[in-house]
């Protein structure tokens, strides 16, 4: 039994929490205090380079999440595995642990190569992935800003293949999003803070992003939100060394294979 048992079924769990989940820890980035010293980018250079005011960008990621959620309702009933007792029958943890790992490596393939074509089509990069890219200092509150278009799928289609592919359950589905949803975040953050845990557990993380969105790093690091695969054997991996900054923070700086 899960706390949210009595009060919400797994589907609906699985629609709304990675949606709170969002806000909440992006929200706690957002109100940090100032810390400059752990800033990939100056406050001054969010203010100068960023092309799109924080209203709308939440009102971005609000309409993403809207249709995410509309889809994921659709999805969870056309796949529902409650019995006639309306108990849903769980797999064994190893199994479930397996199903999130095929679910992390098809979401990953999926945004490597549909993210890839949206910057190699020139029509789409104008037109839908460019909004993406006008945060060139990514933060927290703004890591599904996206184009609608872009958001449908690029994230929505790659959650749902991912979930279909992996055959896990509304209530493993729950874990896994909320998951992907707080690592999709931790890569938008923009701070390279000290015993973070998926700085070291992975290296496609906030600076190895932050490459990508730099302008000389957008032909690179397409890869996301987990692994660095894709990248590495399809020759679009740009590693990069942090240096500290004379001013305070760090800078992800480039470098050649």
């Amino acid at each position: 039994m899960v706390f949210w048992e009595a009060y919400l079924s797994d589907e609906s769990m699985g629609t709304f929490a990675p949606i709170v989940v969002y806000w909440v820890y992006a929200g706690i980035y957002q109100l940090l205090p100032p810390l400059d010293r752990f800033r990939l980018h100056t406050r001054k250079e969010e203010e100068q380079k960023n092309l799109v005011p924080i209203w709308s960008v939440i009102k971005g990621v609000l309409l993403q999440q809207l249709v995410q959620a509309t889809v994921a309702q659709t999805l969870f009933s056309m796949t529902s595995t409650a019995s006639s007792t309306g108990v849903t029958v769980q797999p064994s943890f190893p199994v479930q642990l397996i199903q999130i790992i095929v679910a992390m490596l098809v979401m990953d393939t999926w945004q490597y190569f549909v993210h890839r074509y949206m910057h190699q089509n020139k029509y789409l990069y104008r037109h839908i992935h460019s909004q993406h890219h006008r945060l060139v200092v990514p933060y927290a509150i703004g890591a599904l800003y996206n184009h609608p278009l872009e958001g449908l799928l690029l994230d929505t289609l790659g959650g749902a293949i991912s979930f279909l592919m992996s055959g896990m359950t509304a209530r493993t589905a729950v874990i896994f999003f909320c998951f992907a949803v707080i690592k999709t975040v931790d890569d938008h953050c923009g701070l390279w803070l000290p015993g973070n845990v998926f700085h070291i557990l992975f290296q496609n993380n906030t600076a190895y992003h932050d490459i990508h969105h730099q302008l000389q790093g957008t032909k690179y690091n397409y890869s996301q939100p987990f692994f660095t695969i894709w990248d590495k054997l399809l020759g679009t991996h740009m590693p990069y060394s942090l240096v500290i900054r004379q001013e305070g923070g760090f800078e992800a700086r480039l470098m050649k294979d």
